[in-house]
C-alpha cells in the first residue's frame, strides 16, 4: 500500500507544480491589454482562473491527505519490542579480567626486559 501512495504523492507534486507554473500571475493582467487575446480562449471569456484554481486546490487537498496517511503508515510500528531487549548483554568485568598471578613464579630470576633506572 505504501509504495502506491508513494507514487501518487511524486505524481500529485509534478501535478502541482505544473499547474501553479501555468497559472498566470497578477502581473499577466498587463501584457493581455496590449494585445494577447484572453477573451479567445479555450476556457472561455473568463480564462483559466477558475478551472486551473479549482483543479490547484483539489490537487492541493490530496497532496496533504496523503502526506497525512503516509506520516501515519511510517510512524506505525508492526514490532513491539524494543531495540535494547534486542541487544545481547555485556559481558562482565570477572568474565573479562585475566587471572594474573599477584606475584611472579619466576620473581627471583634476572629478566630480559631492560629495567627503566630509579630517578
Amino acid at each position: 500500500m505504501q509504495p502506491v501512495l508513494l507514487v501518487v504523492q511524486i505524481l500529485v507534486a509534478i501535478s502541482l507544480i505544473a499547474l501553479v507554473l501555468l497559472q498566470h500571475g497578477k502581473g499577466a493582467d498587463m501584457g493581455a491589454a496590449f494585445g494577447a487575446g484572453a477573451s479567445g480562449t479555450v476556457f472561455g471569456s473568463r480564462g483559466s482562473a477558475s478551472f486551473l484554481t479549482r483543479v490547484t486546490a483539489v490537487l492541493a487537498a490530496v497532496f496533504f491527505l496523503n502526506s497525512m496517511v503516509l506520516a501515519y503508515m511510517g510512524t506505525r510500528v508492526a514490532d513491539r519490542s524494543s531495540v535494547v531487549e534486542r541487544v545481547q548483554p555485556a559481558p562482565s568485568v570477572e568474565d573479562t579480567l585475566l587471572d594474573v598471578p599477584a606475584e611472579p613464579e619466576d620473581a627471583d630470576k634476572p629478566s630480559d626486559v631492560p629495567s627503566v633506572p630509579p630517578g
